[in-house]
């Protein structure tokens, strides 16, 4: 007697939407801060820190290494002594303390809510990925869909956190926007707290075996030699000039650090058995597409948001006065290489001042001194915020005031000479006033703005005879730079997703299905062809001197999301089907791993000048990549085709 077939479960397990919300808080945290991270250590008018853009991109690099490193780590120690559901509520929490103590302006909370984030999210993000994948048996066929749900969070949450980032922004400071994250990430932890018995199911401990490498093997044979090797580096790249001009010695140190772990995994390759061997082996290249691509992706922090911020001609006099916190301001900076037809502010709401004068304004700081002398102007009226009734546009522009003692300006100089100041509160400087700076015009009080004369000059060098001038008070409309660089990749995830699984599976329905390995060489085809589209706008712009359509961002955005939906999700699967079983942990951290290189040298290239030159590079680069793996195919082809993948 043949007993019948087990039903099909129908629905998905209850826990999958609790891990659906969370993560979805957490990526529109992680997103948001991306978006305007590097805008906020450069930004010299808007309260930023006013760091040169080298220095930022390093900043930004460095952060997006460890961000993707952390993980490596993070999953075993939740394997093997926290657990999952623990590991996920801690990360949560410390990436809530990371992201409110950059919600506050000062260098130490600064590096430090980079650091808990670092952290948080290294026990945060492998985790909650396999509490997913434990709700469902192996042999689970709703299995994969609930990953699609899941995955669908991500992009919910990337595509919201500009949404949210930008009116945040507008109306009150960078700050405000990283505070929101930390109350994102709090609800997310709020929710997997609510549904902490419902996913007692989900944090099934992972299968080992004693062939297992064990995390005191991986402390002593990657991450001590790794450690070493990268301060080594970083002391070294200090003492040789061509490396402090150059790649820089954080860099440089990250770079020396990752030789051991590099070596590491070709030795696990070498030693590997003739039946492990294939698949390991094809996993190298896989590797390397995967850290040239992201390398490419994660420019849209950086580079990319150099090119929205600078070189873009972001009006957008056509969002609706419902949606009026969508418009950015323009202040000052924009107006170097605008349009000789783009209005221009009143002069009267330009009051002229000392480059210091203009660099404290920027940081929204002021000192006691400069606030008395502006005072003592009989055209200045300096607002004490506790007796003026600041208008909600204009909040963005409120000013702290501390004494002299406490507030210290600095200048830098980047490789390209280009000199900017920075300024900061000394730690446990108070706050002695909060004021907005305004003068009476046509009988009205409209906001002052402080500018240095070369900047004053600047906004009308360029203006032609007939550029309209704004009434006071009122600004050029702008979409934000995280709007394109942080809102039309996800966008375009969810839309371009079903159009390229009917594009595989119409030729996979003919007989002619395409490899996974052909689909990797695609997807690095595709993101040279969107650098070319690239280096096309910043042509016809002239490499900043103008500046560029929106439209190039969008395409560009439109086919690197091409290009990232035929590759990641491959080499993610790729890692998991190649790897032995008891490797599979590991050779998946070597993954994040080759992003983590990425990233570092996303930022090190964020740092130099976004022209056509760059994009070219770029290109040639992805190439090379891509036609490394041509000449792999049938190698690779044959591994998986071994493997069953």
């Amino acid at each position: 007697m043949t007993s019948a077939a087990a039903p099909v479960p129908q629905g998905h397990p209850r826990g999958l939407k609790a891990l659906f919300l969370t993560e979805m808080w957490e990526r529109l945290g992680f997103y948001l801060m991306l978006g305007i991270l590097l805008l906020y250590i450069t930004d010299t008018e808007r309260g930023g820190l006013g760091f040169t853009t080298k220095n930022a991109a390093e900043i930004y690099g460095t952060y997006m290494a460890f961000v993707y490193f952390t993980p490596f780590l993070g999953g075993m120690i939740a394997d093997r002594f926290l657990g999952f559901r623990r590991s996920v509520f801690i990360g949560g929490l410390l990436m809530a303390a990371g992201y409110f103590a950059l919600g506050m302006r000062s260098l130490p909370t600064f590096y430090g809510g980079l650091t808990l984030l670092c952290l948080g999210n290294g026990l945060f993000k492998p985790n909650i990925s396999a509490m997913v994948g434990n709700l469902y048996a192996p042999d689970d066929p709703r299995r994969d869909a609930g990953f699609n749900i899941f995955y669908m969070g991500i992009n919910i949450g990337a595509s919201l956190s500009a949404l949210l980032s930008a009116p945040l922004r507008n109306l009150w400071s960078f700050n405000m926007a990283f505070t929101a994250a930390g109350v994102g990430l709090l609800l997310g932890v709020m929710i997997l707290t609510l549904n902490w018995k419902r996913l007692e199911a989900a944090d099934r401990p992972s299968e080992r075996s004693d062939d297992d490498i064990s995390f005191k093997q991986v402390m002593l044979t990657i991450m001590v030699p790794a450690f070493g090797f990268g301060a080594l580096g970083y002391f070294l790249g200090r003492e040789i000039p061509f490396i402090v001009n150059t790649l820089g010695p954080v860099t440089f140190g990250f770079i020396v650090g990752m030789i051991p772990v590099m070596i590491y995994f070709a030795l696990i390759v070498k030693r590997s058995g003739p039946e492990e061997k294939p698949g390991l082996a094809a996993l190298i290249p896989v590797y390397i597409a995967g850290g040239a691509f992201f390398m490419v992706l994660h420019l849209s922090g950086g580079l990319m948001t150099v090119f929205a911020e600078h070189n873009t001609d972001r009006q957008a006099e056509w969002i609706p006065g419902w949606a009026e916190v969508y418009a950015q301001k323009a202040m000052p900076s924009y107006y170097g290489n605008a349009g000789a037809d783009l209005a221009r502010p009143d002069e009267r709401i330009l009051f002229t001042v000392d480059d210091q004068g203009e660099a404290l304004f920027g940081a929204r700081t002021l000192t006691t001194g400069l606030r008395d002398r502006l005072a003592a102007n009989p055209s200045v009226q300096v607002r004490d915020t506790d007796d003026f009734d600041v208008a909600a546009g204009d909040q963005f522009l409120v000013c702290k005031v501390y004494a002299d003692t406490d507030v210290q300006v600095s200048e830098e100089t980047d490789a390209h000479g280009v000199a900017t100041t920075s300024v900061k509160a000394v730690d446990g400087a108070k706050v002695v006033d909060e004021v907005l700076l305004t003068r009476t015009i046509d009988g009205r009080d409209v906001p002052l703005l402080l500018v240095s004369k070369h900047t004053h000059d600047a906004v009308y060098a360029g203006a032609g005879p007939d550029a309209p001038t704004l009434a006071p008070g009122s600004y050029v409309r702008l979409v934000n730079a995280e709007m394109l660089t942080g809102l039309l990749n996800p966008v375009f995830v969810v839309v371009m997703t079903p159009v390229v699984v009917f594009f595989f599976g119409w030729f996979a329905a003919r007989g002619r299905p395409i490899s996974t390995a052909r689909k990797i060489f695609l997807g690095m085809v595709i993101t040279t062809i969107a650098l070319m589209i690239m280096a096309v706008g910043a042509s016809l712009g002239r490499d900043g001197a103008l500046k560029t359509s929106m439209i190039w961002m969008a395409i560009y955005y439109l086919v690197i999301t091409i290009g990232e939906l035929c590759l990641s999700p491959m080499g993610l699967s790729l890692v998991t089907k190649l790897s032995p079983k008891r490797l599979v942990g590991l050779m998946m951290g070597g993954w994040f791993l080759a992003t983590s290189i990425g990233n570092k040298l996303s930022g090190f290239i964020s740092g130099l000048a976004p022209g056509t030159v760059m994009f070219v590079i770029l290109a040639v680069a992805i190439l090379g990549v891509a036609s490394f793996i041509f000449v792999l195919l049938p190698r690779l082809d044959a591994a998986i085709k071994k493997y069953g993948a």
